[in-house]
């Protein structure tokens, strides 16, 4: 009688890895529980819920997964030890680098996995846009910090500021995505930047 259910070579990790790429690769809706199955080395629906519960359950597992590791590109963001401008310019070329690297699907899973979709993927959906809220708040934050340590002049349009910069850490998954390479996307910072040093107050 052929066996069924999960093979004895199953691996969990290797497993939410896989399915981590595959939502990456093609969105929550763009994925079938075949798919994930079938990238699990063809275990049975029966053994896929009973290691995951339900395919939203492992989207959110390979979410964490995913800003566990890929997303602490931004964590640069966050970081007090660097200056505001280079907190801003270092989540950007990591984040450049992330996505344009081989081995993994590019651009950036919070952007593009689930941002559109139907009404039952809401509340990924609101996974996804807390993520890049914290994002966008943390960069407003770089520029009110440089606004205070004075290499910013007072009337800078500090959320203008900001969301040209979100915009363009957004945009830089969908290039990466259109085969956008590094080097290109590395230039493109660079230009980026220069709006920041435009508006900067010169050192005395």
């Amino acid at each position: 009688m052929p066996r069924t259910g999960r093979p004895r070579s199953f691996d969990r990790d290797a497993a939410v890895t896989s399915a981590t790429h595959l939502f990456w690769q093609h969105g929550y809706e763009g994925v079938s529980l075949d798919q994930l199955r079938t990238t699990m080395g063809g275990i049975s629906s029966a053994s896929f819920y009973a290691a995951f519960g339900s395919k939203e359950a492992l989207y959110r597992e390979a979410l964490s997964v995913y800003l566990a590791t890929y997303g602490r590109v931004t964590d640069a963001l966050r970081d007090q030890t660097l200056p505001p401008r280079d907190r801003i310019e270092h989540a950007l070329r990591r984040s450049a680098m992330m996505q344009t690297t081989p081995g993994h699907p590019t651009g950036c899973m919070v952007t593009l996995s689930a941002t559109i979709g139907s009404d039952q993927t809401t509340a990924l959906k609101g996974l996804t846009a807390a993520e890049r809220q914290a994002n966008r708040e943390a960069i407003v934050l770089c520029v009110t910090a440089a606004i205070e340590n004075g290499t910013l002049p007072a009337n800078v349009d500090t959320v203008g500021l900001a969301a040209m910069f979100d915009g363009f850490l957004l945009g830089i998954s969908l290039l990466a995505r259109d085969g956008m390479t590094g080097d290109i996307l590395n230039s493109a910072i660079t230009n980026a930047m220069r709006a920041w040093d435009m508006l900067a107050i010169a050192p005395r």
